[in-house]
């Protein structure tokens, strides 16, 4: 073999990993932008700030008067908001809220300068295979579709018109079901990213055929993506504080008329749902009861893999599937007991956290069932 095409392949291996490394660090940024998002939501923090500027808004208030500038642009901006949950806060207490929505701002910008350079040069250097490449563009669309939706998010909760404020509609926070659409892109990017990352890292298929299993796989993950949006929905509405009792019907008689309240169950209810308990109630049903069905599944699939005679690749990572299954399990009760008044916003996190990493772990498992190399 020449001395040129061994430079060649040793280049290929280098570009490879780097290329690798830079994934994966892409990856946990958008975990941690997520897990982020998770705080500014459960605080109430995203109303605010009420303008999107990308270069002025990289900086907060850095005086007192552009403090209390913000802070009338809070009032005013957000009024149903503050006059409704907020009407004694302090200028130190909007602080608090600010610095998670611009934090969460920031961390988005940050992302996009440390995607960025290495992307120019790696790019330069011939790093990426055409493969690769393409799926990389895809990432760029996702991730500027988050930012879109991020920003209709927090306008939905923004009233800076009369008509607004005379709404019909009673919103103190953002839209619940804007935010699961942005819940829902994020963690596509999420997946899509980790998914490039395993075959950048990884590009050997598997020897055995387990076709049935894969199906398995994929049905497993639509109901874990679905518990995500229904864990989204929950925290945007608060509908934890409607039962926080586990088991299910420890005060039944309480969420049973809750969820019977022929007066409550309706599109209307479901759009202004701050006023209601029943849409809440239901919503609540929903995220556990498909907490218990992705139990079962991953349980299931979990004892079809260890029959198969798994590679130790497939083998570990079907073990961290399911310890991770027993943890995210008992977040989502802890979460539950705990919210009494307030979301508890420790427990709330960690649960959601934990939901992202244990899609990360289901998407592994996955990855090593795919295709074999025949």
């Amino acid at each position: 073999m020449s001395m040129g095409i061994l430079n060649n392949i040793e280049l290929q291996d280098k570009g490879r990993k780097i290329v690798s490394a830079w994934l994966l660090v892409g990856m946990i940024l958008v975990l941690g932008q997520i897990v982020v998002g998770g705080i500014t939501r459960l605080t109430d923090s995203g109303l605010s700030i009420t303008e999107w500027e990308v270069v002025k808004g990289t900086l907060p208030p850095l005086n007192t008067d552009d403090w209390n500038i913000a802070f009338e642009k809070y009032k005013e901006g957000a009024k149903h908001q503050y006059e409704i949950k907020n009407p004694d806060m302090t200028l130190g207490e909007f602080k608090v809220i600010y610095f998670w929505e611009w934090f969460h701002r920031f961390w988005a910008r940050s992302m996009g300068l440390i995607f960025f350079f290495p992307f120019m040069y790696f790019l330069f250097r011939g790093y990426f295979s055409k493969k690769i490449l393409l799926r990389l563009g895809i990432v760029i669309l996702l991730a500027a579709s988050a930012a879109i939706m991020g920003w209709l998010m927090v306008d939905s909760g923004i009233q800076n018109t009369q008509s607004e404020l005379e709404s019909e509609i009673l919103r103190t926070r953002v839209s619940a079901y804007r935010l699961i659409a942005h819940l829902t892109i994020a963690t596509l990017l999420f997946g899509y990213l980790w998914w490039t990352y395993l075959l950048q890292r990884f590009p050997e298929r598997p020897l055995k055929n387990m076709l049935k299993t894969r199906r398995l796989a994929f049905w497993v993950g639509g109901v874990l993506v679905l518990q995500i949006l229904l864990g989204g929905l929950m925290a945007g509405t608060k509908a934890g504080l409607v039962h926080p009792h586990f088991p299910f019907f420890v005060e039944g008689d309480q969420l049973y008329h809750q969820l019977l309240n022929n007066k409550q169950i309706g599109v209307d209810n479901f759009v202004d749902y701050e006023k209601y308990t029943t849409p809440q109630a239901w919503i609540q049903v929903f995220h556990r009861g498909t907490a218990y069905l992705l139990t079962i599944m991953i349980l299931v699939l979990f004892f079809r893999i260890r029959k198969e005679n798994p590679s130790e690749r497939l083998s570990k990572g079907n073990v961290v599937l399911v310890i991770l299954l027993g943890i995210q399990f008992f977040l989502g009760v802890i979460t539950v007991l705990n919210s009494i008044g307030s979301i508890p916003v420790v427990y709330g996190v960690l649960h959601q956290a934990f939901a992202l990493i244990l899609f990360g772990a289901l998407l592994y498992v996955t990855y090593w069932l795919r295709k074999p190399n025949y």
